[in-house]
């Protein structure tokens, strides 16, 4: 019995041991540093990544993330210097760099986004105030992410941490002034669309003038041309009748008056009536059996 309470003990002992001892152990990953809290107060202490040690229920240790964090901000509105409306969507990355000036500034990283949040906001209005849309847009934009970045490293030094990049996402105009630019882009597109016809119509008139013109010439030198050819043929076709005829007067005579008679009896209805002793029937007259 005596032994069993012993043994009982030794268990008991080696439990309150485990309990105690890790309690008092605790890790910090290599992507975090800690602070080292003595009943709620800090104590001036980092605690670096690995195994550490601490007193039960007198120290706390709270851990912070120090990789690259990623604050991506809603849209905000800004003012051209036209007095123009864009709605401005930015994001910013940063990191912590003195743990113990950022607990004791902003302890947190909603508070250190919000105090980084409010400088970024009064250095985009100050540049986009003194900027139209296409330098924003486009023109200086890297200038802008460039100012911003240099704005905010005192308030970022001040709370403890390092902006690595500020950037524009998107850059928008308000709705109405959307529409407004787009109509102005659709009209300025439709005036443009407008020359361009007239210019082709102006063009296709000038072509089909000169088409014109040119068929013209082309059918009258075509004119021009058949008559001297009608001519020269006809000539040569009364000169080789003239030759013809000339060699044979009788059967020339002959010839025109069958030309007479096929011409005038064309048609089975052709009637015509003569006296059978005129020169026109000389040859029906003459004819042998």
């Amino acid at each position: 019995m005596k032994s069993d309470k012993i043994l009982m003990g030794i268990v008991f002992a080696l439990v309150i041991s485990v309990v105690v001892f890790a309690s008092t152990v605790f890790t910090v990953n290599e992507w975090e540093r800690g602070l080292k809290f003595q009943f709620g107060e800090f104590s001036g202490e980092e605690i670096q990544p690995g195994i550490n040690f601490k007193i039960p229920i007198a120290n706390t240790i709270q851990t912070y993330d120090i990789r690259i964090q990623t604050m991506d901000r809603a849209p905000e509105r800004f003012i051209t210097v036209n007095k123009e409306e864009l709605l401005v969507d930015s994001f910013v990355k940063w990191k912590i760099k003195d743990l113990q000036i950022y607990y004791k500034s902003v302890k947190n990283r909603a508070n250190a986004e919000n105090r980084l949040e409010q400088k970024i906001n009064n250095s985009l209005k100050a540049q986009i105030a003194k900027r139209t849309i296409s330098d924003v847009v486009a023109g200086d934009r890297v200038e802008i992410m460039n100012v911003v970045q240099a704005a905010i490293v005192e308030e970022a030094v001040s709370i403890g941490v390092e902006v690595v990049d500020v950037r524009l996402k998107r850059v928008d105009l308000a709705d109405q002034i959307q529409s407004n630019v787009y109509e102005r882009m659709r009209s300025e597109r439709q005036r443009i669309a407008n020359e361009y016809r007239a210019t082709g119509n102006e063009k296709a008139i000038e072509i089909r003038a000169n088409a014109d013109r040119t068929r013209v010439e082309l059918v009258s030198e075509a004119e021009k041309n058949a008559q001297l050819t009608r001519g020269d043929a006809d000539a040569l076709a009364t000169k080789i009748y003239a030759d013809a005829f000339g060699a044979d007067e009788s059967f020339y005579d002959f010839y025109r008056s069958m030309s007479a008679y096929k011409n005038t009896f064309n048609s089975s209805g052709d009637l015509i009536i003569l006296d059978p002793n005129s020169d026109f029937f000389k040859h029906f007259n003459s004819s042998t059996k």
